[in-house]
């Protein structure tokens, strides 16, 4: 797991290789990732957007913008936390991603950008 805090909100990614939607003959690699964001302000906060870079192996270069994360824009309260699944999938067995999320000040009405810390993406017999 990898864990960053910025703007006081902590983003922490474990990711999981996906065997069963992985077809390493076709070049498909699939991966799930889980995020937790905790929110250590005094404020509540709300996530507006998301970009992700995603980066393969084999130099491919992708950028994912959108409203919210899986369809949704939380609000989390001071101390609290919200979690979500996703996934990508790469050509090759290897890969990375990095991003920010766009949050707004529940209180101010200002807006922000929290980090994402990067994370390897590996198929497990490649670690050995």
């Amino acid at each position: 797991m990898v864990s960053k805090i910025s703007e006081g909100v902590q983003v922490s990614v474990e990711i999981f290789y996906q065997q069963d939607y992985s077809h390493p003959l076709n070049q498909e690699y699939m991966f799930a990732y889980r995020v937790t964001i905790e929110n250590h302000n005094t404020f509540s906060i709300k996530l507006l957007r998301r970009h992700w870079f995603i980066f393969d192996s084999n130099g491919e270069h992708k950028e994912v913008e959108g409203e919210g994360v899986i369809g949704i824009q939380p609000i989390l309260q001071p101390s609290e936390n919200y979690q979500y699944v996703s996934g990508c999938n790469l050509k090759t067995e290897m890969g990375k991603m990095h991003g920010t999320y766009l949050m707004e000040n529940q209180n101010n009405m200002e807006r922000f950008y929290v980090n994402i810390p990067a994370f390897d993406m590996i198929v497990p017999f490649k670690n050995n």
